[in-house]
């Protein structure tokens, strides 16, 4: 905006002619009912949720991780020591599992908890094979990013069409201007230049303001999708009849280089485990 605004500025040109509320109400206004009448009141309170997720830095991811592997190192052993019959009671009450409450940064991410619980239940059943229950997680995981990309579909078709928004208000400005075709050309000319700021305005919302929100939720969800291919991974891998602790290198893998703990303090993370 200092850029875009200075250079302006600079050229000589005056920052307050580009305050022009009616374009602002046509362009913005437009946008947001397109937005309503495009969208379900699910995929409205989704997008709106996700909004404010955008302006937030998650704080700590790389320990929110560590813990992850920690517990799925631990929910491991705890089957290689005591078999999948002594997870039963940690599976159907995880908010009541000294296991699980160890872990916070984990169990506040109840969709998190809940992908665990159902494959470790699906584990315990042993109706399903390692083939079968790994094409299940891929069609889970695919749902849940297709569940993830609607707020990013719906700010993005918003700042697709605030260009288009922007055209018509000038035009709409345009047509004004052409009505007062009898008035001093200095007059006329303050018209067309308010014409022209809805151009201005609708670009300038879509490529500084709508189409980097839209970039930073999809960020969001495949930072957030991470967390799941990670407990995939382990999951196979154990299936495979890798240990525990190898079991849950394939899960620190599969995690982004700025969200992985260092094998060594996933290692010293795992002692701790052994050691309580």
């Amino acid at each position: 905006m200092s850029c875009a605004l200075g250079g302006y500025a600079l050229h000589g040109g005056n920052i307050a002619v580009l305050w022009q509320p009616t374009e602002v109400l046509t362009i913005v206004g437009a946008a947001v009912g397109t937005m309503i009448a495009s969208n379900s009141m699910i995929n409205l309170k989704k997008t709106f949720a996700a909004l404010g997720s955008a302006f937030k830095t998650k704080s700590a991811v790389k320990q929110m991780h560590l813990d992850l592997l920690c517990l799925m190192f631990e929910i491991l052993q705890k089957i290689k020591r005591d078999g999948l019959m002594s997870l039963e009671g940690d599976i159907e009450e995880p908010e009541a599992s000294p296991m699980f409450e160890k872990y916070p940064s984990v169990t506040k991410d109840h969709h998190l908890v809940d992908f665990i619980t159902d494959y470790l239940r699906m584990m315990l059943g042993g109706s399903l094979d390692v083939i079968q229950i790994e094409s299940l997680m891929e069609q889970e995981l695919d749902v849940h990013h297709q569940e993830g990309h609607i707020p990013v579909a719906s700010v993005t078709n918003v700042g697709d069409g605030l260009p288009a928004f922007g055209i018509v208000a000038a035009v709409m400005g345009v047509v004004h201007t052409m009505g007062s075709i009898g008035l001093p050309p200095a007059e006329l000319g303050k018209l067309i230049g308010a014409a022209l700021v809805g151009t201005f305005l609708g670009i300038l919302l879509a490529y500084a303001f709508v189409s980097p929100v839209a970039k930073v939720l999809e960020q969001n969800l495949e930072a957030d999708t991470r967390s799941y291919m990670a407990v995939k991974a382990i999951l196979i891998a154990s299936l495979n009849n890798f240990p525990p602790a190898a079991a849950v290198e394939f899960g620190r893998k599969v995690l982004f280089t700025y969200q992985r703990p260092t094998f060594a303090e996933l290692d010293e993370g795992t002692k701790a485990v052994k050691g309580k």
